[in-house]
């Protein structure tokens, strides 16, 4: 990015900042503006957001009607019927309140005690609880209404004393019925004329954009810092932004054609720059994933789309880790695409990035046998085959190439049975996860050099292999090569010696480490923790092929389904039917499983404890055209 000071004539402050919009390559500085014309603006947007946030509540009807052509017509129509539905509602919420205090009492005009008591008969209302009623002497005089396990209800011809009397409402208990009635109505009509309405929410939606590119123009105006000591005709007005390195030759072009001052410099991380990221087709597709979790990674910071991508991708079919789930979201991913392409012309990256994903699970659930959880020994002969060595539960560990049992020492004993599978599975999670967080250090280590505190990320590195096979020998009770004790060791010593290289003193800067040597033994710790934090992929993986398993074995009994007939089909029904909703039901999880942990596994451990991201960034936002004016 490059940071630039644009100077117009003051004069020429407004066609200037249309013409700049129209260039759409300059992202203003924020600043902190207020103005008369923008805080209308302001206010209208908020009514503009309210109001299509009433109608979007509605599927548009196709009912006849009259209807506003005037935005700004429809967004007071919209609020004032939004309004009076909110306070419809409190009324019936009042009203059905009333109405269970006094059904009790039954439905009589309760206004007639009052002309009783003009005649000298005073009826007084009580709700008495049965202790408070028993409690009473005779010389009380009461006519009993209603009994019940409550209490009593009753009119007293006097008043008793330490208990109030009951207050009827306004209303009847018919009156209150007939109200509700009428506040019903009120609410299907308004219900139906907002449903109508709803047809022109793209009005209101085009409005809105075009307001919001009027904000962004009003607060470039008003954020400009004008020089007001020379004459009228000589008073300049400037403002600050950043421009792509590429980009720069288009303003600079507007500027010489406009007469603009311009000035420019490389961006510095104190500058607070906006981040643009650009990667090609294939990597794209990761980013509708970084829009939904709102992270951007700072000016400073890495642009880990690739890694995230390839590791994101064996992540999500691990915890999925069924070849099926992963046909039924692909034919949901293409169907999605095809629909948003023949509405759009373009497939949208997010439809792109699940079929990615769930040709993966395919991937990932064929090499492991897994087809809706079924028994491996009852899939057909052509998906037995398609399971590789390590998972295919027969023959022995030493199914591995020579390379890995003579490094790793793989225990022969392990049985040959299911447990086989589990144990390659923990085996590669932990390969996995100690590969990612190495190449995480080795991606410090590169943006480091050639600093000595480079050596420093590189002890790093080392220690992590070593603390890999610790690992292993720990869970996987794999043999603990001598060399892994020297790689922890040393590469400990080799970040002490070098962490806090960067200039001055030799001996002083290693004083400086050790003297952090508790938060260095705690990081070390945590560092082994990481690794082993990459056990979840196989842990919810397995949780994920359990239920699937519970509910197969839910609907379809070991005795079959019985003869044909009645019973027969009533129980196929019911198997379908649990079969259905159990599988869909895991699919969710499966689905929650991977914001959870998955998305974890790359933002934390890897993003946050070994590549030190903050994703403090914001995006990179041009001040440009969007929307054309009618």
């Amino acid at each position: 990015m490059k940071k630039v000071s644009l100077v117009v004539m003051e004069r020429e402050r407004e066609a200037s900042l249309e013409k700049l919009r129209e260039v759409g390559v300059l992202h203003v500085e924020k600043k902190n503006v207020s103005s008369d014309a923008l805080g209308a603006m302001l206010e209208k947007r908020a009514r503009l957001r309210n109001a299509l946030g009433i109608v979007r509540r509605y599927s548009a009807s196709k009912a006849g009607g009259a209807l506003a052509a005037d935005a700004d017509d429809m967004v007071r129509r919209i609020l004032g019927m939004g309004n009076e539905k909110k306070i419809l509602q409190d009324q019936i919420m009042y009203q059905a309140k009333e109405r269970r205090r006094l059904e009790g009492w039954g439905d009589f005009d309760h206004k007639a005690l009052a002309s009783l008591a003009a005649q000298g008969i005073t009826l007084i209302p009580y709700e008495l609880p049965w202790k408070t009623y028993d409690s009473l002497g005779e010389e009380t005089k009461l006519i009993v209404i209603f009994r019940d396990k409550r209490g009593v209800r009753a009119f007293a011809l006097s008043e008793i004393a330490g208990t109030p009397p009951f207050t009827f409402p306004v209303l009847s208990l018919s009156g209150i019925d007939g109200r509700m009635t009428e506040i019903w109505r009120r609410i299907a009509e308004i219900e139906a004329e907002l449903a109508r309405m709803a047809l022109r929410r793209g009005v209101m939606e085009a409005e809105l954009a075009l307001l919001q590119e009027r904000i962004e123009f009003e607060t470039a105006n008003a954020g400009m810092e004008t020089l007001e000591e020379s004459s009228a005709q000589s008073t300049v007005s400037w403002l600050c932004g950043f421009v792509p390195h590429d980009s720069l030759g288009l303003l600079k072009r507007a500027a010489a054609e406009n007469g603009w001052a311009l000035v420019c410099a490389d961006a510095e991380a104190a500058d607070r720059p906006p981040t643009l990221v650009r990667n090609n087709a294939a990597v794209r597709i990761i980013q509708p994933l970084f829009s939904f979790l709102g992270t951007i990674p700072g000016y400073q910071e890495y642009d880990i789309s690739l890694s995230y991508l390839i590791f994101f991708c064996l992540f999500f079919a691990m915890i999925f880790g069924d070849a099926a789930y992963g046909l039924l979201l692909f034919a949901a991913s293409l169907a999605a695409g095809l629909f948003f392409r023949k509405k759009g012309g373009k497939v949208p990256d997010a439809a792109k990035l699940f079929m990615l994903l769930s040709c993966c699970t395919v991937v990932w659930g064929a090499i492991t046998g897994s087809w809706f959880a079924a028994p491996v020994e009852r899939l057909p002969p052509f998906l037995r085959a398609l399971i590789i060595p390590p998972f295919n539960n027969t023959g022995p560990l030493a199914a591995f190439s020579p390379v890995l049992r003579k490094v790793f020492d793989l225990p022969a004993e392990v049985p040959v049975d299911d447990l086989k599978t589990r144990w390659n599975i923990q085996f590669l999670c932990f390969t996995v996860g100690a590969a990612q967080l190495v190449w995480g250090r080795s991606k410090n280590i590169r943006k480091l050099l050639p600093s000595l505190t480079a050596l420093a990320q590189a002890g790093w590195l080392i220690m992590m292999v070593g603390l890999y096979f610790l690992v292993l020998f720990m869970l996987l009770k794999m043999r603990l090569p001598s060399f892994a004790v020297y790689l922890i060791g040393g590469g400990l010593a080799l970040y002490f010696v070098f962490a806090e290289q960067n200039g001055g003193n030799f001996f002083k800067n290693i004083g400086k480490s050790f003297a952090n040597f508790l938060s260095i033994f705690l990081n070390a710790v945590g560092s082994f923790a990481d690794i082993i934090s990459y056990i979840r992929l196989f842990a919810v993986g397995l949780a994920g092929s359990i239920i699937a398993q519970s509910f197969n074995s839910m609907a379809i009994p070991a005795e079959g389904f019985g003869a044909l007939g009645l019973g027969f089909f009533l129980r196929v029904f019911a198997a379908g039917m649990i079969l259905v909703f159990g599988h869909a039901l895991n699919i969710v999880m499966n689905a929650l499983s991977v914001i959870v942990h998955g998305v974890r596994l790359n933002l934390l451990e890897y993003a946050g404890n070994h590549l030190g991201m903050e994703w403090s960034g914001y995006a990179y936002k041009p001040f440009a055209v969007k929307q054309k004016e009618n």
